[in-house]
C-alpha cells in the first residue's frame, strides 16, 4: 500500500489515479496524519444507471455484494387463529 502527502498527490494525481487503476490503495497524508484513502473503482457488477448515479455522486456502490438469501431468511413469528388480534386488543386496553 503507497501511501503521499496531499502537496505530492496534487502535483502527481495522473500517477497515483494509475496505481489506483492498476489495484493499488493510496493512503492520502495531510501533514503527515492520515486523512483519506484511494481505491480502485469496482464495476463488476454494476448496471450503466447505477454508474450514472455514483458519477452525479448521488449513489455509492456497497463495499460487500448482499446476500439476499440470507437477508430473507430472517424468522418470524407465527400466530395461530386470532392470538395476534386478542394481542392486539389486549395492549390497547393497557394503553387507555
Amino acid at each position: 500500500m503507497k501511501s503521499v502527502n496531499v502537496a505530492e498527490l496534487k502535483n502527481q494525481l495522473s500517477k497515483y489515479l494509475t496505481f489506483a487503476r492498476g489495484g493499488e490503495e493510496i493512503i492520502i497524508r495531510d501533514r503527515n496524519l492520515p486523512v483519506a484513502k484511494l481505491v480502485p473503482f469496482s464495476t463488476e457488477e454494476s448496471t450503466e444507471e447505477e454508474l450514472l448515479l455514483v458519477a452525479a455522486g448521488k449513489m455509492r456502490l456497497p463495499q460487500v455484494a448482499l446476500d439476499l438469501e440470507k437477508e430473507l431468511g430472517i424468522p418470524t413469528g407465527r400466530l395461530i387463529g386470532r392470538e395476534g388480534t386478542r394481542a392486539l386488543l389486549e395492549e390497547r386496553e393497557q394503553s387507555l
